[in-house]
C-alpha cells in the first residue's frame, strides 16, 4: 500500500500511518501467518536439593517378548544424581502392579520422593496413580505439548538405554531382559558431562569398584566428620554443574525465541490450528482463519501463561494458553466483531462426522489398486463431499458402511 501511495500522494509520517492502519485491519490480524520467531523464553525446571527427592520416569515400550513375557521397560531417574532403575515390565500390567513394583525398587531404597516428573501417559494421569501419589505426599508434575522439554532428563535416558540394548544383542544375542541389570550398571557408572561425575559416585559419594578402579575401604573412610563434610561438598558440586547445564541449555533454546509479555485487561486473539478433515468456522481445511476472537485477558499464570475470559460456548476449553498460541489484538473503532457459535474440542480442534457414502471407484498404481469412497462431510450448516481411501474410512467410521445403498457391492 505504501509503494502504491508514495507515487501520487505524500504527507507528514505517512508510511508510519499506513503501517498503523494495515496493522489494525481486523481480518489480516484473523488470518495473516506470523513470520518470526516462536514466543515464550524457556522455563528450566527446578534443580533438586538432595538425592531422589525429585524424580522423573517413563516407559519403553514395543519391546521383544522375552522369555518371562515381558515387553517395556520401566525408567525411573533421579533428577539430581542422574542415577537410574530400569525395571522390565508388561504392557498389560495392572497399576496394583506398576504400584508394587514402585514401592519395592524406588520406595524400599530411596524413600518417598517429593514430586514425579512424567508425560501424560494414561497410567500417570489415572486416577488410582494420582490418588496412590497424593496419599504419599508426592506431587506429581505432568510435561505439556508447550514445555516437552519437562521429562527430557527420562527421554535421553531411554536414547541411552536403547543404544546399550541394541549394542548387547548385536555382540551377545539372546534376550534383552538378561542385559538390563548390566546395562543398569553400565549407565550407573558412566561418567555424566552435567555433574561431572557418574551417578553412582553421586550418589554414594566414592567410585564404584570396577576392574578398571579398585579402592579398598577403610574405617576413616567410612565413617567421621570428613565423609559428611566431603558428602556436602559433592552435592554442593553437582549443583553448581546442574545450574551452569541448565543455564547454558536455556541460553542456546532462547536464541531460537522471542520473550512477549500481555497486561491484565489485554484483548488477544487465540490461535487454533487447521486440521485436515477438520471444520472451523463454516470452512474447511486451509480457509479457516487461523485465530479467533479477540478476548481479555483476566489474570498471567507465570512467566508464559495467561487465563483468558472465553465465551460461554467455549466453556469445555481449558481457559490458561501458553503466550505462543496469543496474537496482540490492535484496537480500532471502526472494528465489528460478529458473534459466531464455536464448539471446539479440547485440543482446540472441530471434529466432523460424516453423512453417508456418495460414490466409489478404485485409484490404479503401479503394483497395487487403491479403492476410494466419495464421502459427504456436513457440519453446521455446511456439506462438502471428498474423496477418501476406504480402508481409513472403514477403520474409522465402520457404521457409515452398515446402511450404506452400496452395501452388497463390495462395501
Amino acid at each position: 500500500m505504501y509503494c502504491d501511495l508514495k507515487k501520487m500522494y505524500w504527507w507528514p509520517g505517512m508510511k508510519r500511518e499506513i503501517c498503523e492502519f494495515v496493522a489494525k485491519c481486523l481480518i489480516c490480524q484473523q488470518v495473516k501467518a506470523e513470520h518470526q520467531v516462536p514466543t515464550g523464553l524457556l522455563q528450566p525446571v527446578m534443580i533438586p536439593e538432595w538425592k531422589w527427592e525429585h524424580v522423573t520416569m517413563d516407559f519403553v515400550s514395543g519391546l521383544p517378548v522375552t522369555p518371562k513375557k515381558k515387553d517395556s521397560i520401566w525408567v525411573i531417574v533421579d533428577r539430581l544424581t542422574k542415577s537410574a532403575h530400569f525395571i522390565p515390565v508388561r504392557t498389560d500390567f495392572s497399576l496394583d502392579k506398576l504400584a508394587e513394583l514402585y514401592v519395592s525398587e524406588i520406595v524400599r531404597l530411596h524413600g518417598v520422593p517429593t514430586s514425579i516428573i512424567s508425560d501424560r501417559d494414561p497410567r500417570f494421569t489415572s486416577r488410582f496413580w494420582n490418588k496412590l501419589q497424593e496419599a504419599l505426599g508426592t506431587k506429581l508434575k505432568f510435561s505439556t505439548a508447550f514445555h516437552p522439554q519437562t521429562d527430557g532428563q527420562s527421554e535421553r535416558v531411554i536414547q541411552i538405554l536403547e543404544d546399550m540394548l541394541r549394542c548387547c544383542i548385536l555382540e551377545f544375542s539372546g534376550s534383552w531382559e538378561r542385559y538390563l541389570p548390566l546395562a543398569e550398571f553400565a549407565y550407573n557408572n558412566s561418567y555424566q558431562a552435567s555433574i561431572k561425575m557418574a551417578p553412582f559416585e553421586a550418589l554414594y559419594g566414592r567410585k564404584c569398584r570396577t576392574p578398571l578402579y579398585w579402592s579398598e575401604l577403610s574405617e576413616s573412610k567410612l565413617v567421621g566428620v570428613d565423609l559428611i563434610r566431603e558428602t556436602k561438598e559433592k552435592v554442593q558440586i553437582i549443583l553448581e554443574s546442574l545450574k551452569a547445564a541448565s543455564d547454558r541449555q536455556k541460553s542456546y533454546a532462547d536464541l531460537k525465541r522471542r520473550d512477549i509479555e500481555f497486561n491484565v485487561g489485554d484483548h488477544v486473539f487465540l490461535k487454533v490450528s487447521p486440521w485436515k478433515k477438520v471444520l472451523r468456522f463454516g470452512r474447511k481445511g486451509k480457509l479457516s482463519p487461523r485465530f479467533i476472537g479477540p478476548y481479555e485477558i483476566i489474570e498471567r499464570i507465570g512467566p508464559v501463561a495467561y487465563r483468558l475470559a472465553l465465551p460461554p460456548e467455549l466453556e469445555k476449553i481449558h481457559n490458561v494458553f501458553h503466550v505462543s498460541m496469543l496474537r496482540r489484538y490492535r484496537s480500532d473503532p471502526s472494528h465489528v466483531i460478529p458473534h459466531t457459535e464455536i464448539e471446539l474440542q479440547s485440543d482446540m480442534t472441530y471434529s466432523e462426522e460424516p453423512v453417508k457414502v456418495l460414490a466409489r471407484e478404485v485409484k490404479e498404481l503401479r503394483n497395487k489398486r487403491v479403492p476410494l469412497v466419495k464421502v459427504l462431510w456436513h457440519r453446521h450448516g455446511l456439506e462438502e463431499a471428498t474423496w477418501e481411501t476406504e480402508e481409513s474410512m472403514r477403520s474409522q467410521y465402520p457404521n457409515l458402511f452398515s446402511g450404506n445403498k452400496f452395501r452388497g457391492r463390495n462395501f
